[in-house]
């Protein structure tokens, strides 16, 4: 398959939410910053490869075999994303750009061996679900921080956005993986939360906090 292929697998696979959910040609030129019109020539290509299920007007899904494929790429990008934090001392808003290009290597024993070096993680840096070998996504129950009711205490276990100012504004604050967080007041104007961390208390957006997920 070449790297275009499996980008769009992968981002069928990110938008549908599940295997069986129809995905809009729109969204997936969205997703891919390029034309709908290259997206329905690339989802006919992938659908005569019974890697995708498309019919005109009716959106796109993956077939067994597409998921299959999509949730490979997706496990070799969070355990190179885990490999160069853990590693190689990357700040985890600096490996996704790097990860989009290691997880085109096609070697399944460099990356079993990736998988067995690390000590087969179970999540990335970013908290995201790794796939194990034969696909298996481990589901994870958790909620936003936002959701979370006054004096109820949590372990923040992953973040929605990955953008870099996202991750920089989390660096800056204080705010990783692994932290308790208590929530002690919401504000009913603007859903704005005030929490504490250890011993320190923050005010945190609506926006913030619907991007911080919960254990």
């Amino acid at each position: 398959m070449t790297q275009s292929e499996e980008n769009y697998l992968k981002a069928v696979f990110h938008l549908a939410g599940s295997q069986t959910d129809k995905v809009s040609t729109n969204a997936i030129a969205e997703c891919l910053q390029t034309k709908p019109s290259s997206v329905t020539d690339m989802v006919k290509k992938l659908s005569e490869k019974d890697l995708l299920h498309y019919k005109k007007y009716q959106g796109v899904s993956l077939t067994d075999e597409g998921s299959k494929r999509a949730l490979s790429v997706i496990r070799k990008h969070r355990l190179w994303e885990t490999f160069l934090v853990e590693k190689l001392n990357f700040s985890w808003d600096e490996v996704h750009e790097v990860a989009e290009q290691l997880e085109h290597i096609e070697s399944k024993k460099l990356i079993d061996q990736l998988d067995s070096f690390l000590g087969f993680p179970k999540v990335d840096p970013h908290g995201d679900p790794i796939p194990d070998k034969n696909g298996e996504l481990q589901e994870q129950h958790t909620r936003l921080l936002s959701v979370l009711p006054v004096n109820s205490s949590s372990i923040c276990v992953g973040v929605r956005d990955t953008s870099v100012s996202f991750l920089n504004y989390l660096d800056k604050n204080k705010i990783a993986l692994g932290d308790e967080i208590l929530v002690l007041g919401k504000e009913a104007f603007d859903d704005s939360i005030l929490i504490q961390i250890g011993e320190r208390k923050l005010h945190l957006s609506n926006r913030i906090a619907s991007n911080l997920f919960m254990k």
